[in-house]
């Protein structure tokens, strides 16, 4: 999922919606918010403001993707990587200024057991995950060409530049430059063939899981927060259709933070 570096925005914000996860600390920021700069119903805001996690980031922007409304993140969950600094002051002014990231999601087509298959888009990861003890046993084409005939492991996960900090970051993937537009490959505690650490792809790839002995070894894809179980093959590439509108206050941006990321201890 390559990101678009975009000027700052040069209008002026009057519309804000405000939305909030359920942690208490979320809820209290979006009253007071509200109370200082108002509300405008999402349909007819010009930027939506999420308080939260990364988490609530990623569903704030399934949940409002057909909007194509730009989200301004303000961090009241844990990390925060994706979010920008809780402040109450000067709100318009920072979102006014902000720097903007273009992000075009993954585009998951997975075929279950009973022959269904499901669509869904992922801004951070898709990731194929064994559902019992015994390791899964995966087939991987890159455009239908076969570069893995069998790998044994807990999973793998296919994940944009922005998500190379989650979930890949934390199966020892690499951390990927925003503008390098390519994609990881990541596998999930490989165990056969013991030495392969995952592949570098063209943000263009598209790429095909197959499951083998599913039925002995079922395994779930994950598209972020969406999950289909019991899959027979997953289908994985980005859609360029498809394009999310992220704010960063300005020389706090989603490239300056994955860039700092390579250095943090």
């Amino acid at each position: 999922m390559p990101v678009d570096p975009q000027p700052a925005p040069s209008f002026v914000v009057t519309r804000i919606a405000f939305t909030a996860s359920e942690r208490p600390e979320a809820q209290e920021g979006r009253a007071r918010l509200v109370k200082r700069y108002g509300e405008t119903p999402v349909e007819d805001a010009e930027v939506i403001v999420a308080l939260g996690g990364d988490g609530f980031m990623l569903e704030c922007f399934h949940d409002h993707m057909a909007l194509g409304l730009p989200i301004y993140g303000m961090n009241r969950g844990s990390v925060g990587f994706l979010m920008n600094d809780y402040s109450e002051v000067g709100l318009l002014e920072r979102i006014a200024a902000a720097e903007k990231a273009v992000i075009h999601p993954l585009r998951m087509t997975a075929t279950d057991a009973e022959g269904q298959s499901h669509v869904a888009l992922a801004i951070n990861e898709v990731s194929l995950l064994r559902q019992t003890r015994q390791a899964a046993k995966l087939r991987i084409s890159i455009d239908g060409k076969l570069r893995l005939s069998e790998l044994s492991c807990d999973g793998a996960l296919v994940s944009t530049p922005a998500g190379s900090t989650a979930y890949n970051l934390s199966a020892h993937g690499p951390i990927i430059p925003l503008d390098a537009r390519v994609l990881a490959l990541t596998p999930i505690s490989a165990f056969r063939p013991r030495r392969w650490r995952g592949a570098l792809l063209a943000h263009t790839a598209k790429v095909t899981f197959e499951i083998l002995e599913a039925s002995k070894r079922p395994v779930s894809a994950v598209a972020d927060n969406i999950e289909v179980r019991d899959v027979l093959d997953v289908h994985i590439a980005e859609d360029r259709e498809v394009a999310l509108n992220m704010l960063f206050d300005e020389g706090r941006s989603l490239e300056e933070r994955v860039l700092a990321e390579q250095f943090s201890a």
